[in-house]
Parts: structure tokens; sequence; C-alpha cells
């Protein structure tokens, strides 16, 4: 059975001699949650020397601790069942000492916890770097408390600009592009002194970072992009923070980090070998195990440990706040395998039992679909271990994809593996909900990747969005985004979408200034999209699909009352596809329409398939 961490609300106070209290993480929480304890971290000078009072119908204090620096006490609390909604005073005492006093919000909840709806295979995702994407509000561009100031749009990894304004504002353009949920990368808090775009060492778990914008622009963000259809979900990292994090300077337990003595030492940390195999390997060995787990991920990052169980506490009750607070309709859990895996199936299983419509995808880099699999709750696993995760990312298809449609044909290359690949899914106890892409911001664009080939590109989109998959595009896709001068260059790899920013010669959003074959491939995948937006074939149907045969491969996706035939189709020539060879799927004299064409026609014993090229196919009965 899973370990349930008690939910942490996080008190930061800083008691100053007038009494003000200037820092309270989270903000508020909520009465009718199915987890009735809260844990309050308070931060404050001195605070441990301090006895807390609380006074309020329904709720218990039943425990402090405090930390081994004297500026953490810790409380636990516990919540009756008819507790309501108001505000919480906790009285801080001490001999010789005036009393302190925090006014704590606890709110009624805006949703009821079932209409927190997660994304799946009905949605296809649009992955987007929010400082990349658009500058809706150049007021915020700089912010004076932080530590990294140049704005340099030339420069591949200074901050350029892009803020949650800039994806409010093209939410009409996401949503009639087709896609029908949004991950952006981390808005919160990046104070670091350089590479902060990027948004991934996060220096406080509850701050949006001012130069992506507010809170409020957060919510609102949330808000009108569920009024147009499309989901939001939030990147979150429980596995490391940033190095200028504020609780840096003052640690509460001696183990609140990983290797914390040789940090504190001013020794060189640990970093991890990266060897994510451990988690499954029945031969590893304990200091492969521990360097993986405890490393830090960056000198940059320092490596939380989630086996402490105040930041175990912390971290769940950090990502159900932001669940509550923007009504998300997910969570992606960057660098996955490097946490405690007994903590990340406490951390899954508690957001389930909250949300229980929810769903989280975690990022496990690895090529080997035996170790993605394993991550997967229901996974029949040697250990018995059960991660509570109902998708994970599939970077072994991804791979073969982009190799099978670049290699030449032959018995054991190209689109073989593809087929060969997708029969893996007998492993996985749900393959429809495994998140397939194409490229993220971590690898090469898939342009670039398929070697700036637009009919290759096209064929492999027309796979991503018909296969038994949950689909995943990143920005600028649309628009043939690439990185070729520069493989494997982040900074190039996250580039500007083109009409982001108000004086940009080129305008995506617009199709000003876009080449043909941009708005060709723009006008594809808007085909697809929105096709696929009512195709319960490919939302929830069955699989068939044909070994490849002379550089062609055919996959059928058939629901009730409808089917959806793919051809990928790698020759330089027309083909005449016979149709007899999949007698079995009963196609043949039926009415069918080439999604992309839009032309209607009796499928006959051949069907003309053009030359290098995707052509999907919808019947219906």
């Amino acid at each position: 059975m899973p370990r349930f961490y008690p939910i942490i609300i996080c008190l930061f106070l800083v008691l100053k001699t007038n009494g003000q209290i200037t820092r309270v993480e989270p903000p508020n929480w909520w009465v009718g949650m199915q987890n009735s304890h809260l844990q309050l971290l308070v931060y404050g000078k001195d605070i441990s020397t301090y006895s807390a009072k609380v006074v309020y119908e329904g709720i218990s204090l039943v425990k402090e601790t405090p930390g081994v620096s004297e500026n953490y006490l810790f409380l636990d609390l516990v919540f009756g069942p008819n507790t309501k909604p108001g505000i919480l005073s906790i009285e801080f005492q001490k001999e010789g000492q005036s009393s302190q006093f925090y006014n704590y919000e606890l709110k009624s909840r805006s949703f009821e916890p079932t209409s927190f709806e997660g994304f799946d295979s009905k949605d296809v995702i649009y992955l987007i770097t929010p400082d990349r994407f658009a500058n809706g509000n150049i007021e915020n561009d700089i912010s004076m408390g932080s530590l990294e100031k140049d704005l340099d749009r030339s420069h591949d990894y200074k901050r350029h600009g892009g803020d949650i304004d800039g994806i409010i504002n093209h939410l009409d353009y996401i949503a009639e592009m087709g896609f029908t949920a949004i991950w952006s990368s981390p808005v919160l808090s990046n104070n670091m002194p350089e590479q902060s775009y990027h948004g991934y060492a996060i220096t406080d778990f509850y701050e949006v970072d001012s130069r992506f914008g507010t809170l409020e622009e957060y919510k609102e963000l949330s808000k009108k992009a569920d009024e147009k259809g499309l989901k939001l979900i939030m990147d979150q990292v429980v596995n490391h923070c940033g190095r200028h994090h504020w609780w840096m300077n003052d640690l509460p337990f001696t183990d609140w980090i990983n290797y914390q003595s040789d940090f504190e030492e001013g020794k060189k940390t640990k970093i991890t070998n990266h060897r994510r195999s451990v988690n499954q390997d029945l031969y590893a060995s304990e200091i492969d195990k521990k360097i993986m787990e405890e490393g830090w991920f960056v000198p940059s990052m320092p490596d939380l440990n989630q086996q402490n169980s105040f930041m175990a506490n912390y971290l769940i009750q950090n990502s159900i706040w932001w669940i509550e607070t923007l009504n998300l309709g997910g969570i992606r859990q960057d660098t996955y395998p490097y946490s405690n895996k007994g903590f990340l199936a406490d951390w899954a299983h508690s957001i389930m039992l909250e949300y229980p419509n929810f769903n989280i995808v975690g990022e496990e880099w690895s090529y080997n679909p035996l170790l993605v699999g394993y991550w997967q709750e229901g996974n029949k696993n040697k250990d018995q271990y059960q991660s509570g995760l109902l998708s994970t990312m599939d970077f072994p298809l991804q791979k073969v994809l982009i190799d099978a449609l670049k290699e030449p044909e032959s018995w054991d290359k190209g689109l073989i593996k593809l087929y060969e690949a997708l029969a893996n899914d007998f492993y996985y106890p749900n393959p429809q909900s495994i998140l397939l892409f194409g490229d993220n911001h971590d690898m090469d664009r898939m342009f670039t990747q398929l070697n700036q080939d637009v009919s290759l590109t096209q064929m492999a989109l027309a796979f991503i969005l018909t296969a038994p998959r949950i689909p995943q595009i990143y920005y600028g896709t649309e628009v043939l985004l690439e990185n070729s001068k520069k493989p494997g260059d982040h900074g190039l790899i996250r580039t500007d979408f083109p009409g982001g920013w108000p004086n940009d010669e080129v305008n995506g959003f617009t199709t000003k200034g876009l080449s043909t074959n941009q708005k060709n491939m723009q006008g594809f995948l808007r085909k697809l999209l929105n096709f696929r937006k009512n195709s319960k074939a490919i939302h929830s149907g069955k699989t068939v699909h044909f070994a490849p045969e002379n550089g062609v491969y055919t996959l059928f996706r058939y629901h009730e009352e409808s089917m959806v035939i793919l051809v990928l189709n790698k020759n330089d020539s027309e083909i005449n596809l016979a149709m007899n060879r999949f007698n079995e799927m009963g196609v043949i004299g039926k009415m069918g329409l080439n999604v992309l064409s839009d032309e209607q026609f009796k499928i006959a014993n051949e069907i003309r398939i053009a030359p290098k090229s995707a052509t999907l196919i919808s019947i219906r009965e």
C-alpha cells in the first residue's frame, strides 16, 4: 500500500521586531480535502523557541517540531470532517516576549475534485517555452530584483522577453490550429545569474517569475484557456531546485538537500551518474543507486532529499496547491526517475487521491521501452513497484520514428523498425496513455532531425497524430523551426516563434512573410489536428497495422462506426496500393475521405498514393 504523506501547508514567517510576517507559503489552503492533515512550516528568526496555539473549530494542533535551524518550526494540524472556510489565527508565544499572530486563509474549493479532467488520448498537447513564444508585455521584460538582468534576443541563452501574456494573446491561434492542451515550461521564479529563461532551476516554488508575469495572469491563462477548450498542463520539478533558492542560505535540517554537508563546507558536490536503470536493475550496486538518486543534476541545481519527510510533504503539498489554484488539466514531472521512487509513488498517489480524473506524465529519457513501461501504473514489475503514474514519455518510439523515416528501406531498416517498435505495446499496461512526440525543448527540432525534409516531417506528424498515443507537438513545428546550424544547441532549439515580438518581419500567427513550405506545413498540421478532434477511432479505437512492404507502411485505427487508415509512402514515385491485402479490415467498396485533400472516393481494389507522403483516409459506416 502506498504511504500518504500528510499534506503540508508551509508558512515561512519572518518575525521582525514589529511582529510583521513577510513570507507565507502557501498563501492559503482549502477545507474539504481528502487528506485531513496539514503540516505548517514556519520560518522566522528564532521561531523554534516559540510555541504555537491554534483556536479554530474543527482544527487540532497535534505536534510541533523544531528544525535544526532555530528559524524553522513545523506544526502538524488535523482537520475535522466539518471544518468551515475562514481565517485561522495562529498565535506564537514565548515567555518574556509579545505574542506574534498570523491570520491564515482557509478557502472553500472552487471546483469539484472530479471536475479536474486530465489530458488523455483525445488531446493534442502544444509544448511552449514561454520566454521564446511571444512577448505580450514589454513592461515585465526586466526585473530589478533579478540576478540576470540582460535581455538579448540575439543571444541563444539570454532572456528574450516572452511571457504569460504572450501565451494568452495567442490562445485563439493555438485553439484554431486544433490543439486541445498547453504544456508550458516552468514560469515560477528562476532567479539565477544565467540561463534563467528555461525555468527549471526554481528559486521559489510558490512565486511566478515577475519576468513572466503574475499569479493573477497565470490564473487568467488557465481560465481563458479553459474557455477555449484548452487544458493547462504545469511543468513541475520535485528533483531539484535552483542554487539561489531562498532557503539555501538557511536550511532547516542537515538533510534537507542531498550531499548537504559538502555544500555547507564549500566542497564540490557530487553530480548524478545519470544511471537511471538502477531503479529497475536487479544487480545494481548501492553506490550506483545512491549517486544516481542523490547526486545533483548539475552544479547549479541542488538535489532535494525526498526521504526527509518534511521535504516530501512540502513537495506533495506544493503540487496540490498549484492544481487547486489553477484548475490544472495535468502535470508534467521533470527528470522523473532521479528522485526517490518511493516518494514518487506517494506523490502521484496523493495527487490522484484528491483528483481521481487527473493525469500526470513523467519524463523518463530512455530509449528502452522496458524502463519506460516500469513507471506506468499497472505494470507487472518484478519488485511489485506501482508508480501511480498514468502516463510516461515515449522516447523509444520517438527515436525509432525518426530513424525509420531517414533510413533506406531494407529487411531490417526503415519502416520495419517502426512496425516492430509499435509491437512493443504488448508490454505497456495502457499504451494509449503514453505521450508521443517528434521533439521537445531538450532535443534537436524534428525538422532538423529529419534533415530539413518537409515530406518526412509531414509523415512523422501524421504518425504521431494517428498512433495509439497522446500526441505532443513542440511550438514552431508548424512553421518548420529548426536548429541545423547548431545541432544540439539548446538555446537555438528554443528559438523565438516568428511574430511573437512586435517588430518581427515574419509572423507565424498571421502567415506574413512565411515561405511556401512553412505555409503548407501549417495548413497540413491544422487539417490533421482539427480532424483528429472529432475522431473516436483515433481517440479510443483499436489498432491494426500491416508489416511494411516496398517502402509503404499501413496502419488502421477503428471504432464502432468509424475507421482511419494511415499510409506512409517513402517511395519517390506514386504507387498503387493493393487493398486486397487488407481484406480483414473490410474496406473495399466503402466510401472514403482523403482527410488532407477533402477528396471523397469509393475504395476500389487499388488506391493511388502520392510519392513520399502521408495519406490519411477516413471511413464511416
